[in-house]
């Protein structure tokens, strides 16, 4: 689907990090791939969160979608791709939001999208997922499993398998949201970015280091699911045998090599914070921005929680990454009434 020509600001001159598997060129790209309705987000300073945090706060919203979550900048991409070439069926894991986002994409593109996810997963993102015209198999494991089942379907019917953070479709769709940054905003000093397999932080933080390289790029993870904040800091792959966090979009356990190498090359540094700050960064956004998020989506508020000192006086970007959230969970976390 075209992207109809807009007006932006002259595209300034980003020298792509050696070694990169992502490519500036392609991502400008990119934008006249994706459906516009996934395109130029809110993002906007939030004034009302300033007070208790102690700096500077800019909000970019990547909920206000039809699958409320940055991940159709990447499916897109891939199924654009898969339609241009005659392909007619695909396959993915996911928690829930690239499988809602890859539903969607290829609804729009006459692709039958099966979609292999833990019969664990928030029920409602199992729901949409569905309501959006996909296949869904459940696996009785976590996402590792589902992730294993997916491969095996690609290979034993011999079509595409879509694997978030590995395809480079998934990274480059994602770091859009850092070329709306850098063209909307004349500086900012920090980026929260939440980190699971890591394609918003390799996406991202490829842009912002690319075309702002003075700004700090910060990945957030649960304590409950470190893996790739253990890789980073160890500079290998390690892997978890479980995770323990209600942030289930980012409870990843197995890190991939080569996303690995990607983080490497931008992140400045990655962090953990704990569920608890998770809750209460839900729950500012809830109150002091009126946004319903999922827990991976206020990680960056955590980490600002945790860190006030680091942070204090600076302009923190955080991007909220999705809204998919079970609403009875929700109030049991936020402890509203209101919803």
């Amino acid at each position: 689907m075209a992207r109809p020509p807009t007006d932006r600001a002259p595209e300034s001159r980003c020298d792509t990090p050696t070694g990169a598997r992502l490519d500036t060129g392609r991502i400008r790209a990119a934008r006249d791939v994706i459906d516009p309705v996934f395109l130029d987000t809110p993002l906007y300073r939030c004034e009302a969160l300033e007070p208790d945090l102690g700096c500077t706060v800019s909000i970019k919203l990547e909920t206000a979608n039809p699958v409320r979550s940055f991940k159709a900048r990447g499916t897109e991409l891939v199924a654009s791709q898969l339609a241009d070439r005659g392909k007619e069926v695909v396959v993915c894991a996911s928690a829930g939001n690239l499988g809602q986002a890859l539903a969607w994409s290829g609804r729009e593109r006459g692709l039958a999208a099966t979609v292999v996810a833990s019969r664990h997963a928030t029920a409602t993102k199992l729901d949409r997922i569905r309501a959006l015209g996909a296949r869904l198999e459940l696996v009785d494991g976590d996402h590792e499993l589902a992730r294993e089942r997916a491969a095996a379907i690609s290979k034993d019917e011999g079509i595409r398998l879509v694997e978030d953070s590995l395809d480079i479709e998934t990274c480059e769709g994602a770091a859009t949201i850092g070329l709306e940054l850098v063209e909307a905003l004349s500086s900012f000093d920090v980026v929260l970015i939440a980190l699971g397999g890591g394609a918003l932080v390799t996406g991202v933080g490829h842009v912002v280091k690319s075309c702002a390289p003075g700004t700090e790029v910060i990945c957030v993870q649960p304590e409950g699911a470190p893996a790739m904040t253990r890789s980073w800091h160890q500079r290998r792959v390690v892997t978890t045998g479980s995770t323990d966090t209600i942030a289930d979009g980012v409870a990843a356990r197995r890190p991939i090599l080569a996303v690995l190498d990607d983080l490497l090359l931008v992140a400045d540094d990655a962090v953990l914070v704990d569920e608890a700050s998770i809750i209460t960064g839900m729950r500012m956004l809830f109150e002091h921005a009126g946004l319903v998020v999922e827990p991976s989506a206020a990680l960056g508020i955590a980490a600002i929680l945790e860190d006030r000192d680091r942070f204090a006086g600076r302009h923190v970007v955080t991007i909220v990454c999705g809204s998919n959230v079970d609403l009875d969970l929700y109030r049991g976390w936020v402890g509203t009434d209101s919803l």
